[in-house]
């Protein structure tokens, strides 16, 4: 099992996947702007945003990486560079997302325990991490990976757990 930045090689599954996110109404996940049609332009465009080139005004600066096991991709995770003032809110410096499929697995710890020394790498020292109040895994995942409850307040209509995580040097 491995982090690795979005590449052709496991596109097939990766389009299993987007097939499956859709299938429950999820949309968003790639981090970009709109759903892509085209893997090269997807790998670019995710290149592009972890240099903080070619990216919407809302947007931070962001590294993709994709959560490989035998062969097949299983989620995605998101390192964001910064926070906005809405991702202070909501979203935070990390997001991951397993496929439906592969939920229930442990794919959720695992790729925030792979995620955490690369945001590590990128120079953050303290990661802010959310999830909706009623996603209980998700606030289970956080907290196993070292997560600290910071408060929970309301976000658009619904309630966001916000958690630090210090990183250290």
């Amino acid at each position: 099992m491995q982090l690795l930045k979005p590449t052709k090689k496991y596109a097939e599954s990766w389009w299993e996947a987007i097939r499956e996110f859709e299938t429950e109404n999820r949309k968003g996940f790639w981090n970009i702007p709109d759903k892509p049609t085209d893997i090269d332009e997807y790998i670019q465009r995710t290149a592009d945003h972890a240099q903080g080139k070619n990216m919407p005004d809302w947007f931070v600066p962001a590294t993709t990486y994709w959560l490989i096991d035998n062969e097949k991709f299983v989620g995605n995770v998101n390192i964001r560079h910064k926070l906005n003032d809405k991702l202070k809110k909501e979203g935070g410096n990390i997001g991951y997302a397993i496929r439906p499929t592969e939920r229930q697995k442990g794919y959720g710890s695992k790729i925030l325990e792979l995620a955490i020394p690369k945001a590590k790498e990128i120079g953050l020292q303290k990661v802010l991490i959310t999830c909706d109040d009623e996603n209980i895994a998700s606030a289970k995942i956080i907290e196993k990976n070292g997560g600290k409850l910071h408060d929970k307040n309301i976000v658009d209509g619904k309630l966001v757990r916000r958690y630090w995580l210090n990183l250290g040097r």
